[in-house]
This record gives C-alpha cells, sequence and structure tokens, in this order.
C-alpha cells in the first residue's frame, strides 16, 4: 500500500531508538552507464547540459516514485524525486511515540519467496536487502460474538479439517473451497516485470500456457463474489467468517484473491520483512540513492509546468521551478489531474474514473482507523498474530465512524522485532471506517474530533482488558490514527490507503491506462502516472508501475531498458528506519492527562 504525499501537513520530527538523523535531500555517485555529470543547478535550468542524459522528476516517493525513480538510474536517466514529507513511503511508513514503532501499512507482502517475478521486482529494488521474513502459518482468525473461533489456516488439508469439525454440514462447500485452494497452490502468476503494452509474443504465450489449463479455475472464482459464496454456508459464524479472511470485508471482491493470496501465503510469498512498512521504503531509497538517485524532502510540487502541451517540469511551493524532459506523477491522482494540471488534460478514462467513480460509493477502498497500543511485557500465549473479533450491536456502536461490526487486532510483536522497546509489546487495533465523518468532525470542532479519537482509545482499552485480563494495568498508552490524519499525511482521496477497488469498474478502466494509454494522459506529452491510483492498490502493483513508466519512457525515448538485482548484503538494522515523525502529537495517555 503506497502513494505519494501531496498537500500533506508537516509533521514534527524527532530522532528514532537509533539516533538515526533524517534524510533530507539526498544523493550519490553516478550509476553504471551513465556518462557525464551535471552541476546540481542543472534541474533549474530549462536545457538540460550537454552530453548529460535525459532528466526525468519524479512527484512523491512512495514505492512507486521511488521505483520509477530506481529504474531510471538503472536505465541511465538522471532522476529527481521530490517528496513533501520527511519520509519516504507514503502509506507504506510508520511512526514513533515513546520508544514504540507503529507500523502503519504491510500486512503481507507479496514477493517474499524466491522463483517469481515480484520476487525479481523486490531483489532489484533492494527491498528486502538482508532482511529476515516471517511467515504465519494462518492468514487471520474470526471470532464470534458467542466465542467459536474460525482459523483461515493457510495449509489447505489443516483448513479443511478444522471447517468439517465446525460444520460437517457444510461439507460441500468446504470441500469445494479447499481443492480450489489446492489448485492455486501450482499456479504461479506474477505479472510485474514488463508493462502489458510491450510484452512480446513469447511472454505473451507463456502466460497463455500458465493460465489455459486453469482458465475456468480462474473464470468460476473471479466471477463468483464471496459474499454470495459465504451465504451459501448454512452455519452463520461461517458465512460471516469467510467474508473477513482479509480481516475485514472489502465487499465486492470475488473468491479468486482470497484464494490466490492464501496460495502465496502458504508458499512463504506473502511474508512479513524485517523493518515493516518504513523498513521496506527506507531500503528502496538506499538502493535509489546508492544507484546515483536525487532525493529532496519537503518539497511540495504545486503545479505541472506546461508548454505546447508537453510536461517541462514543476513549481514548487515558494515558487522555485526544476525542469526536465519528462515528469512522472506518483502522488494522489485526483490531485495530479485537477489540481497539478488544472483539469486540462482529460479523456474519456481519466473523466469517468476521476469525475464519475471517484465519489461514488464502493469505488475506492474503504479508509481506516487505526489504534496502537503500547503495553509493558508480553502479550498472551498462542493467541493468533491476527484476529477478526466480530461485535454484537452495543459495541460496535461505540466505534465513531465505523462501517462495519468488527475490530482487527493485530499482534505486531510477533510481526518482527524492533517495534517495542526491550520487554515490552505492540498491538494493532484497525476498523473500517467513514473518511467523510471523521473529515467533517476535524474542520467543524477540533475538540470533538480529539474527543472521538478518546472513545476509539478507551474501547480499544476496555476491549483488550477484557480479552486479556492479565493485560489490565500494562497497557502504557493508545496512539490514534484517523482516516483524515491518513489524508493529511499522504494525500490520498479519502484517506483511502489502497485507492481504487480491485475487481471493481475502475479496476477495469486502470488495466486500459496501463496497458492502451501507457499511464500517459491525453493530450499531454512528456508526462507519466504511476501508483496505485493509475496501477490499482498493493505495494507489488505501486513498485511494478514505477517500473513500466520507466519501460515505456525507454520505448519512447529509443533507449535500453535496464534492471538489475542489488548487491547489497549488509544485514538490515532498526537504525535504518532514522528519525520518525509523531503525527498530530495525540495520544490517550496525553488526553487523559490535560
Amino acid at each position: 500500500m503506497s502513494t505519494a504525499r501531496a498537500g500533506a501537513a508537516e509533521p514534527a520530527v524527532r530522532e528514532g531508538a537509533a539516533g538515526v538523523p533524517a534524510a533530507r535531500d539526498r544523493t550519490a555517485g553516478e550509476s553504471p552507464g551513465t556518462t557525464g555529470r551535471a552541476p546540481a543547478t542543472d534541474w533549474e535550468s530549462r536545457e538540460r547540459t550537454p552530453g548529460t542524459p535525459p532528466r526525468v522528476l519524479v512527484i512523491g516517493a512512495g514505492l512507486a516514485g521511488l521505483a520509477a525513480g530506481a529504474y531510471g538510474r538503472m536505465s541511465g536517466l538522471r532522476t529527481l524525486v521530490l517528496e513533501k514529507h520527511v519520509l519516504p513511503g507514503g502509506c507504506c511508513t510508520a511512526w514513533s511515540r515513546e520508544g514504540y514503532v507503529f507500523d502503519y501499512c504491510i500486512e503481507w507482502l507479496i514477493g517474499t519467496a524466491e522463483g517469481n517475478e515480484a520476487h525479481q521486482v523486490w531483489r532489484e529494488l533492494g527491498a528486502l536487502d538482508g532482511k529476515s521474513v516471517t511467515n504465519f502459518e494462518l492468514f487471520n482468525k474470526v471470532v464470534g460474538t458467542d466465542g467459536r473461533e474460525v482459523v483461515f489456516w493457510n495449509d489447505p488439508d489443516r483448513l479443511e479439517a478444522h471447517l468439517l469439525e465446525l460444520s460437517p454440514a457444510d461439507a460441500p462447500l468446504i470441500r469445494a473451497y479447499c481443492r480450489d485452494l489446492r489448485r492455486f497452490l501450482r499456479i504461479e502468476l506474477y505479472p510485474f516485470l514488463t508493462a502489458p503494452a510491450l510484452k512480446t509474443w513469447g511472454e505473451r504465450l507463456r502466460t497463455l500456457r500458465t493460465v489455459l489449463p486453469v482458465f475456468r479455475l480462474f473464470w468460476r472464482n473471479a466471477a463468483t463474489p464471496m459474499h454470495a459464496f459465504a451465504d451459501k454456508f448454512q452455519d452463520p459464524l461461517l458465512r460471516t467468517a469467510f467474508r473477513n479472511i482479509f480481516f475485514q470485508d472489502p465487499e465486492g471482491f470475488p473468491v479468486l484473491p482470497y484464494l490466490f493470496n492464501m496460495a502465496s501465503a502458504y508458499h512463504g510469498n506473502a511474508g512479513f520483512p524485517q523493518g515493516g512498512s518504513l523498513g521496506l521504503a527506507r531500503s528502496v531509497e538506499e538502493r535509489y540513492t546508492g544507484l546515483g538517485g536525487e532525493i529532496r524532502y519537503r518539497a511540495r510540487v504545486e503545479r505541472v509546468l506546461v508548454d505546447d502541451d508537453r510536461a517541462i517540469g514543476v513549481e514548487l511551493r515558494g515558487g522555485r521551478r526544476l525542469y526536465a524532459e519528462h515528469v512522472i506523477s506518483a502522488a494522489d491522482g485526483d490531485t495530479t489531474i485537477k489540481h497539478l494540471l488544472d483539469g486540462r488534460y482529460t479523456g474519456p478514462r481519466i473523466d469517468k474514473l476521476y469525475g464519475e467513480l471517484l465519489d461514488e460509493e464502493g469505488s475506492l477502498f474503504p479508509a481506516v482507523v487505526s489504534a496502537f497500543v503500547g503495553i509493558e511485557g508480553g502479550l498472551p500465549e498462542g493467541d493468533a498474530h491476527s484476529t477478526t473479533y466480530l461485535l454484537d450491536e452495543e459495541e460496535a456502536a461505540r466505534l465513531p465512524g465505523g462501517l462495519q461490526s468488527s475490530i482487527v487486532v493485530q499482534l505486531r510483536s510477533r510481526y518482527a522485532d524492533g517495534f517495542a522497546p526491550e520487554g515490552k509489546s505492540v498491538v494493532h487495533c484497525t476498523y473500517f471506517s467513514d473518511y467523510g465523518y471523521w473529515a467533517d468532525l476535524r474542520a467543524r470542532d477540533r475538540r470533538a474530533y480529539r474527543a472521538r479519537k478518546g472513545e476509539v482509545a478507551s474501547f480499544v482499552r476496555e476491549f483488550l482488558e477484557r480479552k486479556w485480563p492479565d493485560v489490565a494495568g500494562r497497557i502504557e498508552l493508545v496512539d490514534v490514527a484517523s482516516p483524515a490524519t491518513t489524508r493529511r499525511y499522504t494525500g490520498n482521496h479519502k484517506g483511502s490507503i489502497l485507492a481504487w477497488k480491485a475487481f471493481s469498474e475502475a479496476d477495469d478502466i486502470s488495466a486500459k491506462l496501463v496497458g492502451k494509454d501507457r499511464m500517459r494522459l491525453p493530450g499531454l506529452a512528456g508526462f507519466s502516472m504511476a501508483g496505485q491510483w493509475i496501477g490499482m492498490g498493493g505495494l507489488i502493483r505501486a513498485a511494478s508501475t514505477g517500473r513500466f513508466a520507466i519501460q515505456y519512457l525507454c520505448a519512447e525515448l529509443g533507449l535500453p531498458f535496464r534492471a538489475y538485482e542489488s548487491e547489497n548484503a549488509e544485514p538490515w538494522h532498526p537504525g535504518k528506519l532514522g528519525s520518525l515523525p509523531q503525527l498530530d502529537r495525540w495520544n490517550e495517555r496525553e488526553e487523559r492527562g490535560r
């Protein structure tokens, strides 16, 4: 999950536990294959220095922007990434308080196992350099209001036995799901290396050889909505639990992605990388700057400069202008099209996405409320790393702006070391929430807005102490981030972390924007879009759009596209996170102390 910051408020920054100073401008030496060396002021000149490679400005240091910068450098282009915030990663981020690290984004990462295209992209971007990966035996657990539990084991044999024990009457449906899961274990389809319009016939044939033998399997599960499948179960808990395999019900998803991701997790290809979300972004940042790429933080782009329907650079807040032969926006899509370009370059597909669908109910992935809990001591043994607790009507009503009657509890201390001080633990509680509720409240009444965050903190504290009586008295703090917080710090429209909802009309249009339009806008030369607002959500998809943008650009310029794996073998350590922001400087402890 990632996008670039656009129009975000500036957070306060302090040194992290390792005392590593935050990056401002980062550059390194020229990468192999680059000829000539331009002065630093070259970016402020309309004409590039003779004998130097084409310049590319990238708006946003999310995963897509960093990937575009890195692949540009590997291909011999000069690249400068501009980031409003003080950290890379967009939503793939973390913040800290009192020694705790609150990891915001990754729940699982496709591509953590070797031998597939997703993993190759991460190896090229240095994302997994020197890191261990944590894999779990189960995808998620769902607990009903009566205490009954459904454990979604990644192993189909174990899953089938467990579900049959819970509900023998649902045996046909259980066996059908697990049979399909076994078939997905034999399929590897990760199309992240070549931009769709540039695929050779050989690449297309290889894809067909993978898809054709299982076409009916794909078609049937893609055409069956999960809610329709789940409603066939006789057991009421299973009817709800299957909807919540992905923690909460994304609504409208077919069965296919559930099978695909559980199969990936079974193979260790959907694990959790050491360092978490910000660790991933920092590793890609390190790879990018190691290739000679430049990055400037606290650099807010106000508009894209256009001359004769060609993008020629950008103007920063304060009026400073930077120039390049190509501009890539990896920022929020709505901000890019309507603000940075004043809505001048659209067409039927863009109009459909950013005019009709943008505010249509169900088009965007829901925003979330996050409550991070710092706990003195350890956590209960035997609990799943991730559990969705179904709430009764009275409990659900206590969650401000809640969209579903459930809350997700993740034991983040079990995901990787370094998220809590020695001898302490951190838990992440989330629920889907209405962005408008929080944004309107914050705009109208800041005191009421803080009070609602306090209600979230109180609910989470009471809920955990009831579930885990031995935790009572050991909760040190609860830190709450609302969808309005997400919007302020990432620029994501309506605080949506994953942008457009997959398997929707927006997904179909996005595929055409990437494959047919080559990530370009009608009537505008010298400009591309990258990231989840053009290529859909998910970190590997975001990173791949950065790769595709450079592939298309190299094809246009007549340059060879080059990509090669990072050779960095240095073990990853928490010091690489650098300085961490504290967002709104609000937590339950501070609020209660006033």
